[in-house]
This record gives C-alpha cells, sequence and structure tokens, in this order.
C-alpha cells in the first residue's frame, strides 16, 4: 500500500477551501473537503490514478479531478506526496521540484 505524505501547501491549501466555502455554508464546506479527502485516500491504493499534470509534462507529478478542484501530488516509489489542492480556473501554482 502506497503511503501519502501531506505537504505543508497541501495541508493549508486544504484549510483554505474549508474556511473559503464556509464564510456560506459549514455543512457544504464539510462535504467538499470530505470529498477531497476521500479522493486522496484512494491514493493509497491506485497512486497512478491521476493524470500527468498537462502544464508540467513531468510523470512524477500527476493530478486527480474532483470539479472545480486539483489535486497535485508527486509520486514517489512507495510514496505519494501532496503538493497543492487548488480551484481548477487558476493557474497552477509553482511546485516545489526535487
Amino acid at each position: 500500500m502506497t503511503r501519502i505524505r501531506w505537504t505543508l501547501q497541501a495541508a493549508d491549501d486544504l484549510e483554505a477551501i474549508h474556511e473559503f466555502i464556509a464564510r456560506d455554508s459549514a455543512h457544504y464546506a464539510r462535504l467538499v473537503v470530505e470529498r477531497l479527502v476521500q479522493a486522496i485516500g484512494q491514493l493509497e491504493q491506485f497512486p497512478d490514478s491521476g493524470r500527468i499534470v498537462p502544464e508540467l509534462s513531468d510523470p512524477t507529478i500527476r493530478e486527480i479531478l474532483r470539479s472545480p478542484y486539483r489535486i497535485v501530488y508527486r509520486r514517489r516509489t512507495d510514496t505519494v506526496e501532496l503538493l497543492t489542492i487548488f480551484h481548477a480556473s487558476r493557474e497552477i501554482p509553482d511546485v516545489d521540484r526535487p
């Protein structure tokens, strides 16, 4: 089973998403975060299920799309490193390169 490692950036992104949505609905904010965390959890069993990020063309950096969010991660041998979670209408933030 693949291990999931959260970067500080990805954790901050998820918290910011929750806070932004919670301004209007705490209930909906919780549902959105749960859906994102569930998608991330699936990477334990299927770490290669995401697509290669088109803007980066790096086969080790992949993403899962959970509209309207993009979950970007780096695939390591036995680890998935979550890099960032952001709204798909925005440009991809700089991701830390090895």
